[in-house]
């Protein structure tokens, strides 16, 4: 496996599915309107698709290191998207789920 590929891969899925639940939020909560909300749903479908394209074979190992990304990803649009600053906890859980990814996908087996 690729350990290069499959971090970009992550990264791509964590932008589609957090940019796409951003929009249906912005359209839902901020009545920006259905146009958003549509978009954000295509967006949510198209990160399904990218997650597929992951190198290793395990569905199960896949999403479950996704989750770790997905936490850090949040955390990150957040911060550009919507001015959140993280305390030292959410820094400290932060990188914990990615010493975790790490140990998931990319331990020797």
């Amino acid at each position: 496996m690729t350990v290069g590929k499959s971090v970009a891969l992550f990264v791509l899925a964590a932008l589609l599915e957090i940019g796409g639940a951003w929009l249906v939020w912005q359209g839902v909560r901020e009545h920006r309107g259905w146009l958003w909300v549509g978009v954000g749903a295509v967006s949510l479908g198209v990160y399904g698709f990218v997650a597929a394209f992951q190198p290793e074979n395990h569905f199960g190992r896949v999403l479950a290191a996704y989750g770790g990304v997905f936490i850090v990803g949040s955390l990150l649009w957040g911060m550009v998207a919507d001015g959140f600053r993280p305390d030292r906890w959410d820094v400290a859980g932060a990188l914990i789920c990615l010493i975790g990814v790490a140990v998931i996908m990319y331990a020797p087996r």
